[in-house]
């Protein structure tokens, strides 16, 4: 069973620790879990006791292999050699995710699996303790950014625990943590334009040190930008880690069809 680096393993092998994990999904007998990079199978090994499907996608030749074998006679568990960007996950049905994610593979996979969230009723992620503490912050401080808007825009997300790096093997640099996301029925805030929304959005977190109204120069006019602020109330002196996300859907909404600056 090969252990590389070079596609970020950290394998958590504490099974009390895959318990807090497994208890924080809020699983039912009755779900289908999609597990990304399940690596030796640990944690695969106490989800299918827990739940009627489990379908567990590894890179990794080398650890297929070993799942293959180690799960050989196991029905609920499914095991893929694919690559979780590539992997179709329309023919999976309505699933839920408990995933130990790479450290570099976090935000393309994540925002992959919430362009399929209307299959996905909740998330349960462990990732770096940073980027954990970004997803669930509220306005108002350093952690909170375009991470945690575009998140809780369509989840609501908690923070559930932190793991040691001594915890994996091969130890990481850095803590991690488990946050679990529950999906939106509906986004948090109702828009007239969602892209327009994550435009704004990612302008005003783009350069922090800028107010809202030097961020938003590039995208539309000095008229509409006042235009703006005036229908909202916000003070185009603000920052946007100031915004909560109402803030921002009325901003967005009060730019809707202005043309865009030069």
């Amino acid at each position: 069973m090969r252990r590389g680096k070079a596609l970020g393993q950290h394998f958590l092998r504490d099974p009390g620790i895959l318990a807090k994990i497994i208890e924080a999904a809020n699983l039912t007998p009755e779900d289908t879990v999609l597990e990304i990079g399940p690596g030796p199978g640990d944690l695969t090994a106490q989800l299918r006791e827990r739940v009627r499907r489990v379908v567990a996608v590894e890179i990794d030749p080398a650890l297929c292999a070993h799942l293959r074998e180690r799960f050989a006679a196991t029905s609920p568990v499914e095991i893929v050699q694919a690559d979780i960007l590539e992997y179709p996950l329309e023919p999976l049905g309505r699933f839920k995710v408990v995933a130990n994610i790479p450290y570099y593979l976090t935000a393309p996979l994540l925002f992959r699996l919430l362009g399929h969230r209307g299959q996905i009723p909740s998330l349960t992620l462990l990732l770096q303790k940073e980027v954990a503490r970004r997803i669930a912050a509220p306005p108002g401080g350093k952690e909170y950014g375009a991470l945690s808007v575009a998140v809780q825009f369509y989840t609501e997300p908690r923070l559930c625990f932190t793991v040691v790096a001594g915890s994996f093997t091969p130890p990481p640099k850095v803590d991690s943590a488990v946050v679990h996301l529950v999906v939106r029925t509906a986004p948090a805030v109702a828009v007239r334009d969602e892209a327009l929304f994550f435009r704004i959005v990612r302008a005003a977190f783009g350069q922090r040190r800028k107010t809202l109204r030097n961020a938003l120069k590039p995208l539309f006019s000095d008229e509409a930008i006042a235009r703006a602020f005036a229908a909202t109330g916000i003070a185009p002196t603000r920052r946007g880690e100031t915004l909560s996300l109402d803030d921002f859907g009325r901003l967005a909404d009060a730019l809707f069809g202005d043309t865009a600056g030069s």
